[in-house]
């Protein structure tokens, strides 16, 4: 896959606690006590593949060379309930 195809399906690339990287597509961008998030699925299966969906907090920043970017955080444990029923509610109507 291109770049420009990850660019245009706005997959990110994780690396989990043993340094192996996988590959999520957002699902939807949504705010919840003005804070954004994002809903992800994993970006090899497909959609009838799987129904997990992963919710990440966006931290955005500005580079030293004076760019947005985006930082993809893991939720507070307390909020994770909440942000996946939004999640879940605006994938189920987006279907």
């Amino acid at each position: 896959m291109t770049q420009e195809e990850r660019d245009a399906l706005d997959i990110v690339t994780f690396s989990d606690d043993e340094g192996n990287s996988f590959d999520l597509q957002v699902v939807n961008y949504f705010f919840y006590n003005g804070e954004e998030y994002a809903s992800l699925k994993d970006a090899a299966e497909d959609e009838q593949d799987s129904d997990a969906l992963y919710i990440m907090k966006i931290n955005s920043f500005v580079d030293e060379n004076g760019e947005e970017m985006d930082e993809f955080v893991p939720p507070a444990d307390d909020l994770l309930d909440t942000l996946l029923e939004i999640a879940r509610t605006q994938f189920d109507e987006q279907e």
